[in-house]
Formats: C-alpha cells, sequence, structure tokens
C-alpha cells in the first residue's frame, strides 16, 4: 500500500491569503469533477480542498467581524457594527 502524503492546514495569516486559496479551491474542484485523478490523487485534493475551505470560512468570518458602519449623529461620524441583512 503506497504512502499517503500529509496534508498540512492552511495556516491563516500566513503565506496563504484569500484570494490565493480560493483560486487552489477552485483549480481542485475542477481537478475532482473532472474524474481524471486516482482514488489515492482524489482524496489528497479532497483533504486539501476542505482545509482550504475552512480557512477561507475563518477569514470570511474575521473581515465580517471588521466591517463597520458609519453613521453621522449629531454631526459627528460613529461607527457600530456591521449587521448582515439576512
Amino acid at each position: 500500500m503506497p504512502k499517503r502524503k500529509v496534508v498540512k492546514p492552511v495556516e491563516s495569516g500566513k503565506s496563504a491569503d484569500f484570494e490565493g486559496s480560493l483560486a487552489e479551491l477552485e483549480k481542485l474542484v475542477t481537478r475532482l469533477e473532472g474524474g481524471e485523478q486516482t482514488l489515492e490523487q482524489s482524496l489528497e485534493d479532497f483533504e486539501r480542498g476542505i482545509s482550504l475551505a475552512r480557512s477561507c470560512q475563518k477569514d470570511l468570518k474575521a473581515a465580517e467581524q471588521r466591517v463597520e458602519k458609519l453613521i453621522e449623529k449629531n454631526g459627528e461620524f460613529v461607527t457600530e457594527p456591521f449587521a448582515p441583512e439576512d
């Protein structure tokens, strides 16, 4: 049985930025949908994709928490937390 490669988790804040992670995730999805890989290659891509998806979700959550809405009250600008509309 061949040895499996260890899939390293994506570390937020390191060299993998959100856009890079998203682009890599899209490439992985395309390869997986193509169905031309071995089972082992597909599993490795799937594991990497899960790691990238979790990293992207974490980055999006952090960005959402930073978004603030600027409001003018009594001639002064103040900020309040962003409340997304559902």
